[in-house]
This record gives structure tokens, sequence and C-alpha cells, in this order.
């Protein structure tokens, strides 16, 4: 290990140097407090586009935006039902609603909104659906309203509307700007909520598993000073526009701070135990076992941070926007664990561990608990245990081929929410693309000769369009006789002509998302067809699905990015740590087995169990960077104990004596990493729900079976062909 570091955690262990990091610790948060701003106040949602803003869905919004410039934002959707029909008296509140929507009473990030209450009786006759069981009405928020502004503007509208007495008229808000208001709504308080649940559970499971209130509740004080600091440094970040602050991934980090700071707490004070049966000093016992787990808490540290940092790489924004939030937080949380937590535990000595305080002259504990039992099988039946437990993680690695993948945002929401409801009612009476149509935009290089050849090109193009499968209609069209022309759609500059097109499906399901894959792939056949050549003319298509497309593509690319660049730094991470070749192949081979099996064995439970057609594209990435991130941890540990024990024994027992040594506080460690995963599982969003579950499931059985099974039983096979791991000469070798 760097010398710089060695000094560092030694100092920290220290009489003097454990009170004088403490201080400077409290004296970080008291002065951060007072200068910097919480990062709540500076969190946002990400947008599901490029960083680079290169897509071609974003290159159509630039094309519209310049071509037909609006002030309108956000769309939302009124949607007006009865079970039997709409009645007069029904149409007359509506007409009500529709004029104080066009009035100046109304909310003031409201743009407008279609006036139902000005057209002729034909015409809102029109906008009904079929059964005239339900009616649609359109309105849209300022340019620039972002979610916060979406969620007043619609809380005015129901307060409006609960004013209004509808009686049994049902009215639900949804399209982008109900589905925006709705998120604020999911995650209002949800941090607070998860912070309380959290430490909860830390507490909770810490007391059951030490019986010492002290053990309980000092991870959760360090975590709390650690939190503080990470807050106020991100809150700076957010101010000055060092990054950007995505709201999920502060709410994630909160859940991965306690968690891998009670972790490294448990490592720490659990061969802080050991030493203070030998030495009479409290702080000579810390200074010894940190002198052993300072390099372990170094590396898995170190990999965790890699890991986070290769987020900067990815397009995608969510993925790309967690990289700040996770990236400082690790660089804290490390640093803690090198000097805050052995300082803590220095200072507190024996007492920590009150009631069952270690004495110096008290015997190491011999007694057969559950690792030790693990242990001897594991060296005894090397063979047996790989085969079972390969062949387990096998099938439920193949079973991953058949996850469905959606990116329909709203199987996300739970059911109650109005967005959700909303949108079931147009899918169910209107064609369900009606809930974000797409803007096809028609470009030429010069200014368009408004002709009847032109017109008759436009009429073919439009045919076609419609011919499309999955295409449900074409909206809007252009006459060659200009004061029919609908307003708004050809540009002022007469270079571009707005088409609407609605699809058939979700614009959110897979099936949408093909149609406008075809669609693009098909554009320079249908401009050369309808009679507008290619090398002038292009086609553009704007809209939810055409983002949702280019969102696909993102995150094919951004898997790829990231699962072969993490792969590789932690394989290179741990051949320093180990100065291996074969150790770090093999130990990324059983992470890499471990989080594949843990999608397959999730998607039975998802599907066969809890009855989810699908899971979120984004599962996959995040359970994969936080899993094989933390998964190394446990392997950096065991390792470590192995190559400790092997300088002074046969590899054999090297290994059986690592198992039974690290196992007790691995399986602790991992049952509070679950927990607090599992925390997630109360959040209303399905994402979430799904995520915390996943991870939940992934470090339960990467604890138990992998590491503290299938690893060391593999190890011990390939006893013959490993050779002797190096241990540094400054390693001092403790017997046990």
């Amino acid at each position: 290990m760097l010398k710089p570091i060695q000094k560092l955690v030694q100092f920290s262990s220290s009489k003097n140097g454990s009170k004088i990091i403490l201080s400077i610790w409290i004296a970080i948060v008291i002065l951060l407090s007072f200068l910097a701003p919480s990062s709540k106040d500076f969190s946002v949602s990400s947008k599901e586009g490029s960083v680079k803003n290169d897509t071609p869905s974003a290159i159509a919004k630039q094309v519209l935006k310049k071509q037909f410039p609006s002030k309108e934002g956000l769309t939302g959707l009124l949607v007006f039902h009865r079970d039997n029909k709409i009645t007069n008296e029904d149409r007359n509140k509506i007409s009500e609603v529709s004029k104080w929507l066009s009035s100046n009473d109304k909310p003031k990030e409201l743009e407008g909104a279609v006036p139902f209450h000005q057209l002729p009786k034909p015409a809102q006759d029109q906008m009904f659906s079929k059964d005239g069981t339900t009616l649609l009405l359109n309105f849209n928020l300022k340019e620039g309203a972002d979610s916060h502004a979406a969620n007043e503007t619609i809380k005015a509208i129901n307060d409006k509307l609960k004013e209004m007495k509808l009686g049994s008229l049902q009215v639900e808000i949804t399209g982008p700007a109900g589905i925006s208001s709705d998120t604020i709504t999911i995650f209002k308080n949800a941090d607070f909520v998860l912070m309380l649940g959290t430490i909860a559970l830390i507490f909770v499971i810490l007391l059951v598993i030490y019986r010492s209130p002290l053990l309980a509740v000092i991870p959760l004080v360090i975590a709390a000073i650690v939190y503080q600091v990470v807050d106020r440094v991100l809150g700076m970040g957010g101010k000055n526009d060092w990054f950007v602050l995505d709201s999920s991934a502060i709410s994630i980090m909160l859940v991965l701070l306690f968690a891998v700071l009670t972790d490294y707490s448990l490592f720490i004070f659990s061969r802080y135990r050991e030493e203070l049966k030998k030495f009479p000093s409290q702080y000579s016992a810390m200074g010894e076992a940190i002198h052993h787990v300072s390099e372990p808490i170094l590396f898995s540290g170190g990999t965790v941070l890699l890991s986070v940092l290769t987020l900067f790489a990815t397009v995608f924004e969510p993925y790309n926007h967690f990289a700040p939030v996770f990236s400082v937080a690790m660089v804290f949380i490390l640093l803690a664990g090198l000097t805050l937590i052995p300082s803590m535990f220095a200072i507190m000595g024996r007492k920590a561990f009150w009631p069952f305080v270690p004495k110096a002259t008290e015997q190491l504990n011999k007694k057969q608990g559950f690792w030790k039992k693990v242990s001897k099988q594991v060296v005894k039946h090397p063979s047996i245990i790989t085969g079972i437990l390969m062949v387990t993680l096998l099938a439920g690695a193949l079973n991953t081929l058949s996850i469905h993948y959606s990116f329909n945002i709203m199987k996300s929401f739970p059911d109650e929410l109005s967005s959700r409801k909303g949108f079931e009612l147009l899918e169910k009476y209107y064609p369900a693309g009606q809930l974000a149509p797409v803007t096809v935009i028609l470009t030429k290089d010069s200014e368009i000769t408004i002709d009847d050849k032109f017109s008759n090109n436009v009429q073919t193009l439009e045919n076609k369009l419609n011919s499309i499968k999955g295409v449900d209609s074409i909206t809007q069209g252009v006459t060659v006789n200009m004061k029919q022309v609908p307003r708004g759609m050809i540009s002022e500059d007469k270079k571009a002509v707005k088409l609407q097109l609605v699809l058939k499906d979700n614009p959110y399901d897979t099936s949408a998302l093909e149609t406008v894959k075809q669609l693009r792939n098909q554009d320079k056949r249908m401009l050369k067809d309808s009679g507008f050549p290619a090398d002038h003319y292009q086609l553009h298509y704007d809209g939810q699905t055409a983002e949702q497309l280019d969102i696909r593509a993102m995150n094919q690319r951004d898997m790829i990015i990231l699962f072969s660049f993490v792969t590789i730094l932690i394989t290179i991470m741990l051949g320093i740590q180990t100065r291996s070749i074969l150790m770090p192949i093999l130990m990324m081979s059983t992470i890499l087995l471990s989080f594949v099996a843990t999608l397959g064995f999730g998607w039975i439970i998802f599907h066969n169990i809890l009855g989810f057609d699908s899971i979120s594209y984004r599962l996959p990435v995040y359970a994969f960077v936080f899993m094989v991130a933390l998964g190394v941890d446990y392997n950096i540990m065991l390792v470590s104990r192995i190559k400790e024990e092997a300088a002074h024994v046969s590899w054999k027992e090297a290994v059986g004596n690592g198992v039974a040594l690290t196992g007790g506080v691995i399986s602790s460690a991992g049952i509070i990493l679950a927990a607090t995963f599992a925390v997630l599982m109360t959040q209303p969003l399905q994402e979430l729900f799904l995520f915390g579950m996943t991870m939940a499931l992934g470090v339960i059985m990467d604890t138990f079976l992998v590491r503290g099974m299938l690893l060391p039983s593999i190890l011990v096979l390939l006893k013959k062909g490993t050779p002797q791991m190096t241990v540094s000469t400054d390693q001092k070798v403790i017997g046990e």
C-alpha cells in the first residue's frame, strides 16, 4: 500500500491523531453548513436525451424550434369521461373549463388550450371518441416550464376542477405535462422517508446481529457526518454549475452512502475486536486492525469509484448525470473509511462493544460457528459445491434470454396516478398514439414553391407515411391555396412543412418505436417516390416516440461501454491488489456470473410470481454498476484474508481460514447492504421497486453463495495451478 496512505491510517488510529481527525470532520460539517447549500436546492430531473444533443430526435427538435418558433412547452391532456355518454350538461361544464383555461385567471405557466367553448357544435363533436363517452382537451405550458412548474400548474387546474363541481364526470390529466407533474408527486418527501427507513433498518439489523447499542449507533453517526459533507459539496457544485445534480441519483446515493459506510465500519470493528483481545491499548489495537483492513478498504473503495467514474463515458443524460453525484460521494466515503471510522472506534475503544467488552487477556473465540462449518465443507467437497452452484447460476443466467424490456414510462407509475388513468382512458377510446403524436418536418435547403405540383407531392408523401404499418393517421396536411393552408404548417421562410402523425400503438411501446425506426429507414425512398429529391429535401421526426427510439440506441451503446470499461478497470485493480494474473480473472468471472444469474432469477420472480410482463430498460445498467462494484468489496475482503493466512499455512487451509474468519462480517455486511437497497421497494415507482428487489436478491446471492462458497471452492480446486500470492514485505502476520 502507498506509504502516504499508510501514514494517514496510522495517524487516524493514534491517540492524538484520532481526535484531530474527528475534529477536522466536524469542523468541515459546521463550515459547509454555513457556506454551502444543500444538494436538494439544485437537484433536477434529468431529461431522457443525449448529453451531446446530437440524436436524430434532438436535431428534429432544433429544426422545429428554428422553423416553427413557439411559446408553447410541455403538452397536457385533459381527459373527460363518463361510462355511458357525456351529456349536454357535461358539455356545458367542459365549456366552462375551456373558457377558464383561455382566460386571464388561468395559471401563470399555462400558455393556452384548445378553445372548445368557441368551437361550433359539429367541430366539438369531432373531438369526442366514437362512442361519445370520452373527450380529449389539449393545453400547453409555456416554453421552458420545468417539471416543478408543471406540477404547480396541474395542481391549480385540479383545484379549479373541484371548485367547478363536475359531479360524476371523471377528469384525468395526462400527456407529457401530466407525467412530469406526477413524477414530482411521486418523489415528494421521498428522500426523507428513504433516509428514515434506511437509518431505522440499519440500526435494527446491527442491534440484532451485534447486540451492542453503540455498535449500532456509531456507523449511523459516521454516515450522517459524511452525508452532510457530501450533500453540501454537491450543493456547491450545483450552485456553481460544475455539474448537474440528478434528483434520482441523490436519492440512491443516500442509500449507497449509508450502506457502504456501514460495511466499512463492520470490516474495521470486526478486526478491531480481534485485536483488542491481544493488545491492552485501544489505540495499538486499532493501529494493528487498520494495518490489515486499510488495504482492502482502499482497493474496494477504489474499484467502486472507478466504476462510477465510467458513467462519465455515457451519453444518455440520466446515466451521465449519475457520475458526478456518485463520484463525489465515493471520494468522501473512501476518505471516511480510512480516517473517520478508525478515529471514531479508536476514541470509543472497548466501550463501543458494551455490554460484550473484549479484554486483552480474553482468548479468541474458537467455537464452531456457521461459517466455520461452511469452510470445512468447502475445503472437503470443493468439486461438489462448485458443480452445484455453477449449474444453478448458469441456469439463472440463461433465463436472461427471456427477459422483456419496456420503454413505456407509464408502466412504472402507480395505478392510481391521474396521468396513468388518463392514458388508459385514451388507449381504450382513442388511438393510443394520441397521447404523444409524432411531428414530421419536411425541410428544403431553399424556399419551397407552393404550387399544384408541390401540393400533389405532399399528398403522395402523406399517403406513403399513412401506409406504414403502425401509423393510424396524418392529422394535418397542405393545400395549394395558401389561404387554406392550416396556420403554422408552413414556416415563415417557406423552407419547412410540418405534419402530425398519430401512431396506432402506445407511443412508448416497442411496436411504436419500430414504426418510427421504419419511417426513418424509408425516408429517402419516400421522398424520392413523392417527387422530393433527397439531395434538397429532408424528413425529421420529433416527439416522444422518436426520443424513445434514440434512448434505446443510446442505452445499447452505453451498456457496451459501461460493461466493458467496468470489467476491465476492476480486473486491473484486482490484479494490482492480489499481485496475480489468474486471481483477478477468476474473481471477476464469478462477479459477472453472479450479476447475470441475478437478472435471470429476478425475471422469474418479476414475471412468473409478481406478474410483470416487462422491466425497465435501465435496470440492467444500474444493477450492473452497483452490484459489480459493491460485490468487489466482499471479494477483496475474502481474498485479502486468504492472502494473509497463506503466508503461514497451506493454501487449502488458508482458504478455509479465510472463509471462517471473514464469513461472519461479510454476511452481516451483505445483509445490511441488501436490506438498505430493499428500502427502495417502498417507493411507489415500479422502476425503483424492481431495482431495490434486484439489488437485494443479488447481494444476498453474492454474499452467501458466490463469495461464501463458490469462489473459495474454485480456489481450493485450483490450488495446484494457482501460484501462492505474494505477501508484501511490510505485511505483518498475526497468528489466529
